[in-house]
C-alpha cells in the first residue's frame, strides 16, 4: 500500500539514496536539493511539506507540497500566490512505472485539501516542456496550462 510520511530523522537517509534515471535528471532537483529547500522556505516564513513516498515500508519516490511564496522566491508565477503547489514529485528509476506516481498525485491533493496553511482556490505545479510522461499523469487529475511559466517550466493548475 503507498503511503506518504514527513521526512523525519528515521527515513531522510533513505529518501536522499533515490534517484531518477540520468535521462530524467533535469526535469527534476535531486532530493538533497528539494529538502535544503524546503528548509530555507520554513526559514524564510515559508511553507514546505517534504514526504517521502513508500510502498510499505520500501522508499520509492519523494514529494514536495508547498503554500504561497516566501521570501526565497525570485519571480515566482502568479497562481502562486495564496496557493498550494506539487513543488515536487519524483520516483526512484527503480520504482518507475508501477503507478506510484499517480498514487502519490492523489495523496498529494488529499493532503492539500485538508488545507493545513488555510483554504486557497487552486493547486499548482510546474514541469519541464519536454517532460511529456508529467504533463500525461498530471492532465489525468486535470491540472490544466494556464499560459504562465515558472523560469522555463509549464504551469498546469487544478481548481480545488
Amino acid at each position: 500500500m503507498i503511503r506518504i510520511e514527513k521526512i523525519n530523522a528515521k527515513n531522510i537517509w533513505d529518501i536522499l539514496k533515490l534517484h531518477v534515471s540520468k535521462e530524467q535528471e533535469s526535469f527534476v532537483a535531486p532530493n538533497d536539493l528539494s529538502i535544503i529547500e524546503a528548509y530555507i522556505s520554513i526559514t524564510g516564513n515559508g511553507h514546505a511539506f517534504p514526504f517521502g513516498i513508500f510502498e510499505d515500508e520500501i522508499p520509492v519516490g519523494f514529494l514536495m507540497i508547498g503554500y504561497d511564496v516566501d521570501e526565497s522566491f525570485d519571480n515566482p508565477p502568479q497562481i502562486a500566490y495564496g496557493n498550494y503547489s506539487i513543488w515536487r514529485l519524483m520516483i526512484d528509476e527503480k520504482y518507475q512505472g508501477n503507478g506510484y506516481g499517480k498514487e502519490a498525485i492523489r495523496l498529494a491533493l488529499e493532503f492539500i485539501r485538508t488545507f493545513p496553511c488555510g483554504k486557497a482556490e487552486y493547486c499548482y505545479l510546474s514541469y519541464e516542456p519536454e517532460n511529456i510522461n508529467a504533463k500525461r499523469l498530471y492532465s489525468k487529475f486535470d491540472f490544466i496550462e494556464n499560459g504562465e511559466m515558472d523560469g522555463e517550466e509549464i504551469v498546469a493548475v487544478l481548481k480545488l
